[in-house]
């Protein structure tokens, strides 16, 4: 009976625990593999009929960030289109990882996030075959809706013409709408 008792209290604690480690599993396979190199990155995202790089700054404890992994970038429909459209890979915000930056230079992942501006976490910053900066955000979207109507805002090429915050109202489903 104790026996049973103790299989009884464990099993809350297995499934949140396969919760967790299927979510990690998600969120890994949102990211590529890199060494660090996003200019040879870039060469294979356009051999690859990408339409970019997607970088995904973050630190280790930043609460948003692990929103955005455990809520968002392991859907199922985020994943399909992201890994359609864009390279994907994570830059630790004060990492001393050196990488290659988009043209050519050594550093740093915490130089290569000062050189391209991040101050906060998470940001998103998408970059085009050209190496040059399409479109950033700052902070954790709302939802996988709002993350996936910014793929499209970038893939779609809308960043040409208006801002997200311009873009996404247009995309809200009625219901969400004033």
């Amino acid at each position: 009976m104790f026996n049973l008792f103790r299989r009884l209290l464990l099993l809350p604690f297995l499934v949140l625990s396969w919760g967790s480690i299927n979510v990690a599993a998600a969120t890994e396979t949102f990211f590529d593999q890199s060494l660090g190199d996003f200019q040879s990155e870039l060469v294979s995202a356009r051999k690859s009929g990408k339409r970019g790089v997607l970088l995904m700054f973050e630190t280790e404890g930043c609460p948003f960030c692990r929103k955005m992994r455990e809520q968002v970038l392991g859907q199922p429909e985020v994943l399909r289109f992201f890994r359609g459209h864009f390279a994907i890979f994570s830059v630790d915000l004060l990492g001393s990882v050196t990488v290659t930056d988009f043209a050519g230079q050594n550093m740093t992942e915490k130089n290569f996030a000062r050189a391209q501006r991040v101050r906060g976490t998470p940001t998103f910053i998408f970059v085009g075959l050209d190496g040059k900066e399409m479109a950033r955000f700052v902070g954790a979207t709302r939802d996988a809706g709002e993350f996936l109507a910014l793929g499209r805002y970038v893939a779609d090429g809308y960043w040409r013409t208006r801002s997200f915050k311009q873009f996404y109202p247009d995309t809200e489903p009625e219901s969400r709408k004033p």
